[in-house]
């Protein structure tokens, strides 16, 4: 503390001019004037006063303490804000093709719109059966022509209303004009994949029955053939896919009226075919039974 007094009253410089009165602090001692010397609490306020303008010195060079604690706490203020922004998303489900596609298959099958049902069997069915009277070709021109003349008609009679009532309600089908019809290249993406993986696996299921890697399944494929060849007999392609249609659209409603009593039967006739399955198993050489 010496030292620092001793330097700073060295640095000290009185006044050049002589008729400038010098500083109070510096004035020589006179008894008569009543000033007095340095005493200690001169020392103490001086030294005081030196430590408060270092203080404030430092204070205008250093960041501030709330910017400190701001740039310290960034990381996991922005750590917060990323986890609020993420759970302020919106959750999207993932897509499922099964998810509405069925719901709206199985409302379709079970009849429970009955107009929609019966316009799409009754469509299906018509489109069927031209099929089996007339060629593929004969079929798509004829149906052409009727939605024309509906179309045609219906464009002419709206026209005609509209130059009676002098309106501009515009095209009858502006609606159906703009509505975006082009299949997304997702949507192809997706089915393709499916499409590619079912066809894969059907591939390896001939490939494991042809080349009999299981013996009892491929003589199951076998008798499954001969049994086809006398369907074939009677029925051609187009008629078992028109029974078929038809067995889609009405099973599902029978089952589920009197699904006891046809589980109860399926059963029967599923434990006599495993027998019998089991029975010519056991005297094949090699074959061996298959664990359930």
């Amino acid at each position: 503390m010496e030292a620092e007094i001793s330097s700073t009253s060295d640095e000290l410089k009185f006044p050049q001019d002589p008729t400038e009165e010098p500083p109070r602090s510096f004035q020589s001692f006179n008894p008569d004037s009543g000033s007095r010397p340095f005493d200690d609490d001169d020392i103490l306020d001086l030294a005081g006063g030196a430590q408060d303008a270092l203080a404030r010195h430092r204070a205008t060079n250093q960041p501030e303490p709330d910017t400190e604690q701001r740039g310290a706490g960034a990381p996991e203020e922005l750590k917060k804000a990323e986890d609020r922004t993420e759970e302020e998303k919106p959750h999207v489900e993932p897509v499922k093709i099964t998810s509405q596609s069925k719901s709206t298959l199985v409302e379709l099958l079970y009849w429970r719109d009955l107009q929609r049902t019966g316009v799409c069997f009754g469509a299906s069915l018509f489109l069927l059966l031209s099929l089996s009277v007339c060629s593929i070709v004969s079929v798509i021109a004829y149906i052409s022509l009727a939605l024309l003349s509906v179309t045609i008609s219906f464009r002419i009679y709206k026209g005609i209303i509209q130059a009676v009532q002098k309106s501009e309600d515009g095209h009858p089908f502006k609606m159906y004009l703009e509505q975006d019809i082009a299949i997304s290249s997702d949507l192809v993406h997706k089915y393709s994949e499916l499409a590619l993986a079912r066809f894969n696996t059907l591939v390896k299921e001939l490939r494991r029955l042809f080349l009999v890697e299981d013996l009892v399944d491929s003589l199951k494929f076998a008798v499954l053939m001969w049994l086809l060849t006398y369907v074939g007999g009677l029925f051609n392609g187009l008629t078992l896919i028109i029974i078929a249609h038809i067995a889609v659209f009405t099973w599902p409603v029978v089952y589920e009226k009197h699904q006891v009593q046809i589980d109860h039967y399926y059963e029967l006739v599923n434990n006599q075919v495993k027998d019998v399955m089991k029975k010519i198993q056991a005297k094949i050489p090699g074959a061996k039974p298959k664990t359930e």
